[in-house]
């Protein structure tokens, strides 16, 4: 059957008439935190936002447009299997919803597998992401559910959902629960970003399957002690507070110089901890004393590996939306 022109004419006009439309559409944006999770004792359960951010422009697009710029933006993909794209598509999945093409501009100042969240963020950004372009108009409380189930912890994705310092659960249920919390306005925290990488699955692998009921009677207490510590400001906590024996110590081998790091004293600093399953350092200060940081970097020098500092503040703020930008 031979097309009339006028056919061909229409469908290429409709084309063309689709695409203006898309390019028409106002840019939105996401902006989520990194975060620093187990904060010593509080495997898997405590974690903080970190003002360093992932960056994502949105809109809906005739095909799929992944642009990448910031730091590791080699590391970031730009095709279909792009973690936040990835994550955009299941969300729709698990609502029964159809996601649309899109165009996204990723803009990164996170540090890609160093411990501080990056994959956090992305999936927080592509549920952001998802609930807005298929209008589910989800808040925080329902993104950080669908982030944590598809992570599989709640930790990071909480901090990533609420900003400053969470602890997070799974309940019985199987919904994830998290509660908000201020630092202390007389400390700080900083981050020694260490120039390797620590693959999460290897640092979960090292660890047990199970743990004595001292250990875990001891990692309790002190995730109790750290909280109450942090948010009151109740200096004599330290370093206690940041003692731990389910994690750290398995992790010793993974990263150079980590025993000497969590063991480190200098005035005015709180203590140190493995940021995540590593390799970079969270470090608790009182405010002013930032001494430890060039500390760590030393250790980790004295061990032959470079490191930067990375000096931050804690985010105020979880993922932030703004919409209808030209």
């Amino acid at each position: 059957m031979v097309k009339h022109p006028s056919q061909a004419k229409a469908r290429s006009t409709c084309s063309a008439v689709a695409e203006w439309v898309f390019m028409c559409e106002a840019w939105n944006t996401v902006q989520v935190p990194a975060s620093s999770a187990n904060l010593g004792p509080g495997f898997d359960a405590l974690a903080l936002a970190l003002d360093l951010y992932l960056i994502c422009r949105f809109r809906r697009a005739p095909i799929l447009g992944i642009r990448v710029c910031g730091r590791d933006s080699d590391l970031i993909s730009r095709g279909e299997d792009n973690l936040i794209w990835q994550t955009a598509l299941r969300v729709a999945s698990d609502t029964g919803r159809a996601m649309p093409q899109i165009e996204l501009d990723i803009a990164n100042d996170i540090p890609v597998g160093k411990g501080l969240g990056s994959s956090a963020a992305a999936l927080t950004a592509g549920v952001v992401i998802a609930s807005h372009v298929l209008g589910l108009g989800w808040d925080a409380e329902r993104v950080l559910h669908e982030a944590a189930f598809i992570e599989g912890h709640p930790d990071n994705v909480a901090a990533c959902a609420l900003g400053s310092i969470v602890a997070s659960a799974i309940d019985s249920e199987g919904v994830a629960r998290a509660v908000r919390m201020e630092l202390h306005p007389h400390y700080g925290v900083a981050v020694v970003v260490p120039d390797f990488v620590v693959p999460t699955t290897e640092a979960r692998r090292v660890l047990p399957v199970s743990y004595s009921r001292d250990d875990t009677i001891f990692n309790v207490q002190r995730s109790a002690l750290l909280i109450a510590a942090l948010t009151r400001g109740v200096t004599d906590a330290f370093p206690a507070a940041l003692e731990d024996r389910l994690h750290q110590p398995y992790r010793y081998a993974l990263v150079p110089g980590l025993d000497e790091i969590t063991k480190l004293r200098v005035p005015g600093l709180l203590g140190c901890a493995l940021s995540g399953a590593g390799p970079s350092i969270i470090v608790f200060h009182e405010r002013g004393s930032e001494d430890g940081c060039q500390a760590v970097r030393d250790i980790f020098a004295a061990h032959g590996r470079r490191s930067e500092i990375a000096c931050c503040r804690v985010a105020a703020k979880g993922y932030e939306v703004f919409a209808g930008q030209p």
